[in-house]
């Protein structure tokens, strides 16, 4: 990870620098560029992440959406805090089969309880692959 908010919840950096921001997104070969609340960026490898006829796998696309979206919310939901998703969506509008993809994260939303992203996938010519709507609920640590 190259950027992050200042302020952050130590404990999320923590976790974030010892997993790499989970399992599965290692495995998918997810790098994170900048995270914050308000808008974050990571980039994925098309290669290793398809499905049988060569295409990057429309799940890869949510994951990185998925990864994004939740990161960004527990960012907001601050210290003390954590997000759990309760819904995403994607709409995907064109393939890809080989290089890199980026998503960009958007909050749509950022409240006391939820927290909404926007995630839009492009591959490395800037053309919309997806577009991913995920929310999260906020909540307090027992």
């Amino acid at each position: 990870m190259t950027k992050l908010p200042e302020g952050l919840d130590p404990i999320l950096v923590e976790r974030l620098s010892d997993s790499g921001g989970g399992a599965l997104t290692r495995k998918m070969g997810i790098e994170f560029l900048e995270l914050s609340a308000e808008f974050s960026v990571a980039t994925m490898p098309v290669l290793d992440n398809t499905q049988v006829i060569g295409l990057l796998h429309g799940g890869a696309h949510v994951v990185l959406g998925e990864s994004l979206g939740s990161i960004s919310s527990a960012i907001h939901a601050g210290p003390g805090r954590y997000a759990v998703g309760i819904e995403i969506n994607a709409s995907h509008s064109r393939s890809v089969t080989s290089g890199f993809v980026t998503g960009t994260c958007t909050a749509l939303s950022l409240g006391r309880t939820l927290a909404t992203h926007e995630i839009v996938i492009r591959d490395e010519e800037g053309r919309r692959l997806s577009t991913v709507r995920m929310t999260n609920m906020l909540l307090d640590q027992r």
